[in-house]
């Protein structure tokens, strides 16, 4: 089975939050998206509903792809009126000129809808992506492609490696992230208590392998070729990829 192994670093943090996947080609924009949560604290992927917005910005082709309806709908209408916007630019008094271009320039990017366009063809021809989630708190994450492989049998995810505990919703940014952590982890801070319940509530989870591997399970997209795999009774025994 063709499969990717892609390591997913978190933009800006210091030591470097980072996760090394693997996960069989053929995925979609909003699937990748859904590993991205899973391998962190977010809150946004499967099984949750939607909780912030995202987008992969693919810049050198045009394209934006993201679960902004809003600015699917405003690519829509952009296209069905050009002239519309082409005077509204002629007419544009100098001072305003260049914030309309940059505008008119985002609106000529198509916009794609995530679960509808698959990541094989821009991730092995750019060899990364560059995946933003919630606009306030503007989390960005860099995905580089590593290898691809073909002796991974499993139709879901699964986390090789990676470290550093990921941040959980809501936090305020990098700053806020590491002020977080420094009073959650910090039992006499004043602070901690309820810091704590916070964090029960939104999820929050020092970094742990074998819940994320548990949890990447359900994000199976391809069928499984356990004939190719030593397993007894669908429990791994040896693999190169999977312990268990």
């Amino acid at each position: 089975m063709k499969s990717y192994i892609v390591r997913i670093e978190l933009e800006h943090s210091n030591p470097l939050i980072w996760r090394k996947v693997i996960m069989p080609a053929g995925a979609t924009f909003n699937m990748l998206h859904d590993i991205v949560q899973q391998v962190s604290n977010f809150q946004s992927g499967y099984p949750y509903e939607a909780y912030h917005l995202f987008e992969f910005d693919l810049a050198e082709d045009g394209i934006r792809v993201t679960n902004d309806d809003e600015a699917y709908q405003e690519h829509q209408y952009y296209k069905k009126n050009k002239k519309e916007f082409a005077e509204r630019l002629k007419n544009m008094e100098p001072k305003y000129k260049k914030f309309e271009e940059a505008y008119q320039e985002r609106l000529k990017a198509v916009v794609r809808k995530p679960s509808g366009i698959k990541i094989d063809e821009f991730l092995e021809k750019h060899g990364e992506l560059v995946y933003n989630y919630d606009f306030g708190d503007s989390w960005q994450f860099r995905i580089k492609l590593e290898a691809i492989v073909d002796d991974y049998y499993f139709g879901f995810p699964t986390l090789l490696d990676g470290t550093e505990t990921a941040p959980p919703e809501d936090v305020g940014g990098i700053p806020g992230f590491y002020e977080f952590l420094k009073i959650y982890r910090n039992p006499k801070h004043p602070e901690h208590k309820e810091t704590k319940v916070w964090a029960d509530s939104q999820n929050f989870r020092e970094y742990d392998p074998a819940w994320i591997n548990d949890a990447l399970k359900s994000r199976m997209y391809k069928k499984t070729e356990w004939n190719k795999i030593h397993h007894e009774n669908f429990r791994v025994i040896e693999d190169k990829y999977r312990k268990g």
